[in-house]
């Protein structure tokens, strides 16, 4: 059962209240959180190892990228990830992903597309600073930038970051900031175990197909 929290925004043209979970349920998704996520880390340790050894064949250097992400309420904490660009992708500055991104290497175009890349932050969920499902966590001076413009992504902190959520199984690396938005909300709107399961048999398609992910 869920208990409504009605905060009124404008999305496009449309209002909406947003839909919170009662404690119930947060309870019995973090149990869930918990048993997959230290699941599938052990069960996926030989394949982060087999896929460092790759990654560091084309691109010599760290094989896990850390990065300060937006969570929780507005709090930072360190992500991780399997590095899947060049050393130097920065070089010039923070700077968005974008489809068919020229740092991106070769091998981290495929675990990008399979979403091997993002098999480290099961450490994340582990840690609580993470969900398995929801909004994809982004850098203070993105949502900075992008609050200044669009002053709804705020709201996708009132909810835990996910290593999957609506927007990576419904597009992915190829939406736009306001696209990915409005899939963001459409989660948090919408909050409930039917659709935690959908996202779930969705990521699933999204690893074995590579949809959504170029």
């Amino acid at each position: 059962m869920e208990v409504p929290v009605r905060m009124e925004f404008i999305t496009g043209i449309e209002a909406f209240p947003i839909h919170l979970p009662n404690k119930s349920f947060l309870i019995y998704k973090r149990a869930f959180d918990l048993f997959v996520s230290i699941f599938l880390f052990l069960f996926t340790l030989p394949i982060i190892f087999l896929v460092a050894i790759f990654i560091y064949i084309e691109s010599p250097g760290n094989i896990i990228y850390k990065q300060k992400r937006v969570g929780y309420q507005n709090k930072e904490f360190w992500i991780y990830k399997l590095r899947s660009m060049k050393l130097d992708a920065e070089k010039n500055g923070a700077r968005w992903a974008i489809p068919n991104d020229s740092r991106v290497t070769k091998v981290g175009k495929f675990i990008r597309a399979t979403r091997i890349d993002e098999l480290p932050q099961l450490f994340n969920v582990i840690k609580g600073d993470m969900s398995l499902i929801g909004p994809r966590p982004e850098r203070r001076v993105f949502i900075d930038e992008f609050v200044k413009n669009i002053p709804e992504f705020k709201y996708r902190t009132i909810v835990k970051p996910g290593l999957t959520g609506w927007a990576q199984v419904n597009g992915g690396y190829d939406l736009s900031v306001e696209k990915k938005l409005e899939e963001d909300l459409h989660y948090i709107r919408n909050y409930s175990l039917k659709l935690e399961m959908l996202i779930v048999f969705k990521t699933i398609k999204v690893i074995f197909t590579g949809e959504g992910a170029r």
